[in-house]
């Protein structure tokens, strides 16, 4: 099958190592990185959503129109528009992109930064919520007769859109999460499912569980399955791991640097980060307070400096040894790879041109392998 690689659109230079040099949205390195990234053999970007970050939707639609191969994955919340409103936006911006949208919908499993936008639902109501907005923007995006909907969350009469997506029948929605409730919405309506990066034998549980809700929900096909990390390379092992060890420094100290700026702006000490809301992160810690290292190069240490923030746990080596690290993934069933280092520009870059190569070139021969044994099988049936 082929493999996919997926990268970051960040809209400026700030990451978990270094602050931010100019604003939140800054349009010539936000062009700068996306091009790396299309010059360097990635497949697509993610315009991630934040409470109080740039509207990816726009920043999605400036990329799309200033090149011409890049694909784009937008993430969106339900609860920041209507469902007729965001299907028209999506097919708007797969008119500008000449197709080349996929859409993450994310149902949001932090309570507060949910009410920073006034959604005050459980985390239950907004995964019921989630499920009906996914199926009325498909519907939306394949339907040319004016229709009605009465459901749980949304209701409204006689809508038809007169914009629609050049993908046909229409673009893929991508969906993550890691607990039960996750797993039955985005088996049911994903055609990707998104996981953090974790150990092999991990992983490979959670795409069981995926497929299961899948058949469980209906369907005869399964998702896609897509698993992100943090890599960090260089030239050879020992160099790799010191890296890595600078990296978690860097880590920690803009950590402890943000809270003394805190605590001497409000004069007291803050109290300990509470434990993450979502199963993903909760997860990441367990695995981190577990062991640093897994297989041949998962590193927890990032994802523990952070407290188990999103995509967080490193692939540590040289480009050869990340990108075996990779195939491992691609082997269980993996088939979208999601990368995102700590210095963006120079990290897109490297990874593009050290490892996407490798495991593209051995993508190739096992694919070639399994077709000549399919060939041989077939040929042995009908001798």
């Amino acid at each position: 099958m082929p493999v996919e690689f997926l990268g970051i659109a960040a809209t400026n230079n700030g990451s978990e190592t270094t602050p931010r040099s100019g604003a939140s949205f800054d349009r010539e390195y936000t062009l700068r990185l996306a091009r790396a990234h299309e010059d360097h053999g990635w497949d697509r970007v993610l315009f991630a959503y934040g409470s109080g970050s740039p509207d990816p939707a726009p920043a999605a639609a400036y990329i799309a129109s200033k090149l011409d191969h890049l694909q784009i994955l937008l993430a969106h919340r339900p609860n920041v528009s209507y469902p007729t409103y965001a299907a028209k936006t999506f097919a708007t911006l797969d008119q500008i992109s000449e197709g080349r949208l996929t859409v993450h919908f994310i149902t949001g499993g932090n309570n507060q930064e949910q009410g920073r936008e006034g959604d005050t639902l459980t985390k239950d109501e907004r995964y019921a919520r989630t499920r009906e907005y996914i199926r009325i923007v498909k519907k939306i995006w394949t339907t040319r007769e004016p229709f009605d909907h009465e459901g749980e969350h949304y209701r409204f009469h006689d809508f038809v859109s007169d914009v629609f997506p050049v993908q046909q029948p229409r673009p893929d929605v991508s969906f993550g999460g890691s607990s039960p409730a996750a797993y039955a919405a985005g088996g049911a309506e994903a055609d990707i499912y998104c996981l953090w990066g974790e150990p092999l034998a991990k992983t490979a549980e959670q795409i069981e569980n995926v497929k299961a809700a899948a058949k469980a929900a209906g369907r005869t096909d399964v998702p896609r399955i897509q698993v992100a990390f943090r890599p960090i390379i260089a030239p050879t092992e020992e160099l790799a791991w010191e890296k890595a060890h600078r990296t978690v420094g860097a880590i920690k100290a803009r950590k402890e640097k943000g809270e003394a700026i805190t605590k001497r702006h409000n004069g007291q000490a803050q109290p300990q980060a509470a434990a993450p809301q979502n199963v993903g992160s909760q997860r990441l810690i367990a695995i981190a307070e577990a062991g640093e290292r897994y297989d041949r190069a998962l590193w927890t240490p990032t994802a523990a400096a952070t407290g188990g923030a999103g995509n967080s746990n490193a692939l540590v080596g040289t480009p050869e040894t990340v990108a075996q690290a990779l195939l491992d993934y691609y082997d269980l069933g993996v088939d979208i790879l999601s990368a995102r280092g700590y210095d963006l520009l120079g990290d897109a870059t490297d990874f593009g041109r050290y490892v996407i190569p490798i495991v593209r070139e051995e993508v190739a021969k096992r694919d070639a392998e399994r077709a000549e044994r399919g060939t041989g099988n077939l040929t042995a049936v009908n001798g």
